[in-house]
């Protein structure tokens, strides 16, 4: 993991080799379960360390210390938010992952990572959003190249605190998504604040943040029912 700790440092982020074993042990159970388990296409050891781990922390690029909750929704194979957990183990995390498969995994990888405070829900998006345990309990919600941002307003801002943050992860210049979801972030209570464009050690492909605030309450019919966002857009 010498690539990950050098190329890390330029963005700023010192692993120690606690981190280091951590990350190491990571791209060993995704390679190991993933003969078994669809969890990622992207296998190979440095297109891992730069897609999944590097990418993942640029996060930190737009919110440098994170809230003390924090959520990532669809997950996947737990990306950003494990990643995110590794460097800064102090958040409280919840992953969401739909997939029953994945989840199994995030919760072996958990344990075998020995990470407290982190929960692993097998749910959709939409349902956890209604779930009093988790609405607006949230300092910044995440999604990774999940949906475009439209439908991912209905995903995240249902679960972000109000004067809390959703993230979402993008490659290609997402203005016109941005555009698209301005009515989105107005009725979810969320405020477009800012999109950064952020640059990752050894990859070559464009990759954005989009920032927006919550700025009041969602209102109590969002999320709609499973599959809506998708389907009929705000």
């Amino acid at each position: 993991m010498e690539r990950l700790k050098t190329a890390a440092a330029e963005m700023g982020i010192p692993l120690s080799a606690t981190q280091l074993n951590q990350f190491e042990t990571y791209f060993a159970e995704l390679t190991d379960w993933n003969r078994r388990v669809n969890l990622t296409r992207i296998i190979e050891r440095e297109a891992v360390i730069t897609k999944h781990f590097l990418d993942s922390l640029s996060c930190l690029r737009a919110v440098p210390k994170l809230p003390a909750r924090v959520i990532d929704v669809g997950t996947g194979a737990g990306l950003p938010g494990l990643a995110l957990k590794i460097v800064q183990p102090d958040i409280q995390l919840t992953l969401v992952e739909s997939v029953g498969k994945k989840t199994a995994f995030l919760r072996h990888l958990v344990e075998t990572l020995a990470l407290e405070n982190v929960t692993v829900l097998h749910a959709r998006a939409e349902d956890v959003g209604r779930m009093g345990a988790h609405r607006e309990k949230y300092g910044l919600a995440v999604a990774r190249a999940v949906a475009p941002v439209r439908v991912l307003a209905e995903y995240l801002l249902p679960l972000v605190a109000v004067g809390g943050l959703m993230l979402a992860q993008k490659g290609a210049d997402p203005a016109a998504e941005v555009a698209d979801a301005r009515n989105a972030f107005g009725i979810l209570g969320g405020k477009h604040i800012q999109t950064l464009a952020v640059s990752v050690p050894n990859l070559d492909a464009a990759r954005h943040l989009v920032l927006v605030r919550k700025t009041k309450s969602t209102p109590k019919q969002y999320p709609r029912k499973a599959g809506a966002p998708g389907k009929k857009p705000i």
